[in-house]
């Protein structure tokens, strides 16, 4: 029945006895259970507690209380004695030890030895580089001289000299003679500045050449196509960014095909099975210039002298190592910068007896008269860019031989 505005809502008439019991009932599991009942009721037992009351009989009866003081003190007794046995037994084996101290002859020294470490294999050990001979240590906080490896570096090149030594081949080639083989070292000199590829790729692209021509026969007209495809496999082993198989094909007027250019790649990588890391003059130059503190223009005339020789075939057995000491020994006598020095024996592994008879040749390489056909080696090395060394006299052979002694 609805109520009227204004008017407050007659009581009820129900009675309110038992309203809480009833208020359970209706809310059922919802309405949460107080632990004390209402109007003064005994108190519920909560869950998992003895409803036989045992727990009021041991507040109350005081005899209870005696049994775990007896199993306390028997468990402490035990372990009183159990203490006083393993006390005793320490004190049995510190004597034990003492005594056998005693009988030990100097026991500091046996704990003072150190552990012997296992000793490394022979070719394993740093090279051991006297102070006065270092000359990586400046270096040593830049990666790109890898400075604690240069010395082994050297050495390891200086190693497999051994297997890249070649005979006069002209020889053997009826078709070939020097003056045909210094025609195409000329040829390759101008295709390394034309294409601005490092002096490594021309060096490395005649010893490819030589090397193809010691174990096969060739023709004259291919003679162009062998050295283009050195000059490509050169590039592709020393370059950052070789130029491609086109530039090579356009550079040789389109004299051969890209097919004859692919074959000849594989002919030449076949017979030097797959080896061309080898070891070329320029490196050992720069290294061994280093040793002596050479400037640029000392150097550039080493490498001057370096280059020339790439023509003459009596160069092609020398090895790379003993080339550049020479080249190096006739730059530093004609820049009046002294002789062979115990640095750089120390590093090259030759002394002045050893590289006399190359720069001997050297020299009279230098004085004979220039080939007119042959003058890009000349004409480069006489640019300001190069300090114009190919005009500088040459030295003497008086005053080099007073270095030969």
């Amino acid at each position: 029945m609805p109520f009227s505005r204004g008017k407050k809502p007659t009581a009820s008439k129900i009675p309110k006895l038992n309203t809480q019991g009833l208020e359970n009932q209706l809310d059922g599991h919802q309405t949460k259970r107080s632990s004390s009942s209402p109007n003064g009721a005994p108190k519920k037992r909560t869950a998992f507690v003895d409803i036989t009351n045992a727990h009021k009989i041991e507040i109350s009866n005081p005899l209870k209380m005696k049994d775990p003081i007896k199993k306390i003190q028997k468990k402490t007794s035990v372990l009183a004695k159990n203490f006083a046995n393993l006390k005793k037994q320490a004190e049995v084996s510190s004597e034990q030890q003492s005594e056998e101290l005693k009988n030990v002859e100097s026991p500091v020294e046996k704990q003072e030895e150190p552990c012997s470490e296992p000793s490394l294999p022979k070719h394993l050990l740093p090279p051991q580089i006297p102070p006065e001979f270092d000359i990586d240590s400046e270096h040593i906080s830049d990666a790109n001289h890898a400075p604690e490896y240069a010395k082994e570096i050297f050495d390891y090149l200086k190693s497999r000299e051994d297997k890249f030594i070649l005979l006069d081949f002209m020889a053997d080639q009826p078709n070939l003679n020097s003056n045909m083989r210094a025609i195409l070292v000329d040829w390759l000199v101008e295709v390394q500045e034309n294409f601005e590829l490092n002096h490594e790729t021309l060096y490395l692209a005649v010893k490819i050449t030589d090397h193809y021509l010691a174990v096969s026969q060739t023709k004259r007209e291919a003679l162009q196509l062998i050295g283009s495809t050195a000059m490509l496999i050169a590039s592709k082993f020393e370059e950052r960014a070789p130029p491609c198989l086109d530039d090579f094909l356009y550079i040789c007027d389109d004299a051969y095909k890209r097919s004859q250019l692919n074959a000849m790649e594989i002919c030449i990588l076949q017979a030097l099975n797959f080896d061309i890391n080898i070891p070329v003059p320029y490196r050992f130059l720069r290294r061994y210039a280093k040793c002596v503190n050479a400037g640029m223009d000392t150097l550039t005339l080493a490498r001057f002298i370096c280059e020339l020789s790439l023509m003459e075939m009596q160069f092609v057995p020398v090895r790379a190592s003993l080339l550049a000491s020479a080249c190096l020994l006739i730059a530093l006598v004609t820049k009046d910068l002294g002789g062979w020095t115990p640095c750089l024996q120390f590093h090259s592994g030759y002394n002045v007896e050893d590289i006399a008879p190359v720069v001997r040749n050297l020299h009279q390489m230098l004085t004979s008269p220039p080939d007119s056909k042959l003058a890009i080696i000349r004409s480069k090395y006489a640019h300001k860019v190069f300090f114009e060394v190919a005009l500088i006299p040459t030295v003497s052979l008086e005053k080099l031989e007073g270095f030969l002694l």
